[in-house]
């Protein structure tokens, strides 16, 4: 975990791909948890440390999480992400190139619970959401490319499920098509940057996470 940025409302850290934002079956330590040890230690807070879940992010993609420190701006950072005023954009390591440099992929996204997993179409049909996101190739290295993604939606599995339907399935996701799993488990997406104006202060918060300590991350050189 790396804090990039905190004031008395919010907190925005980077996780790593094996870090869980919030407590699943495995009964692992929660990205949250550790949020919160960090604010108590730091700050000499006594008792319980209020701190809010606005968004997560799938256990193997490293980057930001935001996470709310007041019930302000929690309740109005909520707002924000469901009206879409908070901008994120991704990074994707895929194997094989996009068929267009850049475009905007349009999907019907249909999710199967008991698969933890996503099904996109090229057409509306019942139970399914529409899914809507940006890319551009923007670096290749001497066996893959480098993805920019901007989410205009936020489904289930979004990126994983749409990057793989266009042919370009993420570097170690088995489950959207990799042929083979990463080393730590984890999958090549990561939320580089985020975007939205200040929920107390209406200041304009733009932050980047670092890229992965790994090698192929900067691998990379412009096309």
């Amino acid at each position: 975990m790396n804090v990039v940025y905190e004031d008395n409302h919010i907190i925005i850290v980077s996780k790593s791909s094996s870090e869980i934002v919030q407590g699943d079956k495995t009964g692992d330590v929660t990205l949250a948890d550790m949020v919160k040890e960090y604010i108590r230690q730091k700050y000499h807070k006594p008792g319980n440390v209020f701190l809010g879940v606005v968004h997560r992010l799938d256990r193997p993609v490293s980057g930001l999480v935001v996470f709310a420190r007041t019930s302000k701006a929690l309740t109005r950072l909520n707002e924000m992400f469901r009206t879409k005023e908070v901008h994120k954009t991704y990074m994707a390591i895929v194997a094989n190139r996009p068929p267009a440099s850049e475009g905007e992929l349009v999907h019907w996204l249909v999710r199967n619970e008991k698969q933890n997993k996503s099904y996109a179409y090229g057409r509306e049909r019942p139970g399914a959401k529409q899914a809507v996101l940006d890319y551009r190739l923007v670096g290749r290295s001497e066996r893959y490319y480098l993805l920019e993604v901007d989410l205009k939606t936020g489904r289930h599995h979004q990126i994983r499920c749409q990057l793989a339907q266009m042919g370009c399935p993420i570097k170690g996701d088995l489950k959207y098509g990799a042929p083979r799993s990463n080393p730590d488990g984890g999958i090549c997406l990561h939320a580089r940057r985020i975007r939205f104006v200040h929920p107390v202060s209406k200041e304009e918060i733009c932050v980047e996470a670092p890229f992965p300590s790994d090698i192929l991350w900067s691998s990379f050189s412009a096309v």
